[in-house]
């Protein structure tokens, strides 16, 4: 809310993460000039941690299905089955555990 001649001028910012409420709430002093209060605004928005939550949630990935983890498995097991075969085949070198 921004008010200019005799009423207050009031930032605030509510809600911006919905699982979080946060009040973030500035009342301009007496004498002070909108670009201080600005300034004093989002350093309190910054110390609250708003932003970076938000930020933070904005590339959320959803949870795997069921189906999608047992088609995974499947493909990683016949990936090794194959792998497995061309082993025995003499076709590739078996690897060795572990990185040296």
């Amino acid at each position: 809310m921004l008010w200019c001649g005799d009423l207050p001028l009031i930032w605030s910012c509510v809600n911006l993460i919905p699982t979080m409420q946060t009040n973030v709430e500035v009342t301009k002093k007496k004498n002070e000039s909108n670009a201080s209060v600005l300034k004093r605004f989002g350093r309190k928005v910054s110390d609250a941690g708003l932003l970076q939550a938000a930020r933070k949630n904005r590339f959320a990935s959803r949870n795997e299905s069921d189906y999608t983890k047992k088609k995974n498995k499947l493909k990683s097991l016949e990936k090794r089955e194959k792998i497995e075969g061309l082993i025995k085949l003499g076709k590739i070198a078996p690897r060795g555990r572990g990185r040296k």
